[in-house]
């Protein structure tokens, strides 16, 4: 096995948890992102060591979610994570889980980079120390979506101030909290009545504490079972995705 995959067992205590007793969606995205801050930290490429040595920092642009079945609380997993490609600026990451028969449970792809925290441009990642070969075959590496960016007001469905809860160690709003946000343009009858099989998700800007975000949704008229949404601050995407249900 290469040195890059790094693997942890997780029991899915009431932290990951949705509604449905079973893994929720936003949890899941916590899962990855703690296992993806292992994984770099297994070869001194984490944010803490990039923050002290080069002044820099991880930034995660895109991801994608395929789920295949979701443990329940209480069950054990095992979330698998390694970088399946260097080039030049960004990186791709895989992460997969399975419970404790093997089943799987997701594949996850994304993307990121790394900026300097003087400029905020993009640092090469061979100037950073980060892997230039010997990664692992992928378990996903589709590529990513274009999203739809024309949303109107009457797509509109909420807005959420940023309270100091959202905020993470960067000061900004949490990736993951942009996916409560969207989950939120559905009810819980609905998710409890309809599987999520994919979702991606696109984080396309910066969004502080004290500001107002706009959600919006689109129901795509193409493919049943799929929803946009939108998130804006002021005139600014901050945040979009897509979500693929079982109808």
């Amino acid at each position: 096995m290469s040195n890059f995959v790094y693997e942890n067992k997780k029991e899915i205590s009431s932290a990951f948890i949705d509604s449905s007793v079973r893994l929720g969606t936003a949890q899941t995205t916590v899962l990855v992102q703690d296992n993806v801050t292992e994984c770099f930290g297994s070869f001194g490429c984490d944010g803490v060591t990039y923050k002290k040595k080069y002044n820099a920092f991880w930034v995660f642009s895109k991801a994608k979610f395929k789920f295949f079945s979701r443990p329940a609380w209480t069950d054990f997993v095992t979330v698998k994570t390694f970088p399946i490609n260097n080039s030049g600026i960004r990186t791709n990451i895989n992460t997969q889980i399975v419970d404790s028969t093997g089943k799987l449970v997701a594949n996850v792809k994304q993307e990121a980079c790394v900026l300097s925290f003087e400029n905020h441009r993009p640092v090469k990642l061979s100037n950073v120390g980060f892997p230039a070969e010997g990664f692992p075959e992928p378990v996903l590496d589709e590529p990513f979506e274009r999203f739809p960016s024309d949303f109107t007001e009457d797509e509109f469905v909420y807005e959420q101030v940023i309270r100091y809860c959202h905020i993470d160690m960067s000061h900004h709003m949490n990736n993951c909290e942009y996916v409560r946000l969207a989950l939120s343009v559905f009810s819980e009858e609905y998710l409890l009545a309809h599987e999520l099989t994919q979702m991606e998700v696109h984080y396309t800007g910066e969004s502080k504490e004290g500001q107002t975000l706009r959600i919006y949704r689109r129901d795509s008229t193409d493919t049943p079972g799929k929803t946009y949404v939108h998130i804006k601050e002021g005139d600014r995407c901050v945040f979009e995705c897509c979500f693929l249900l079982q109808l």
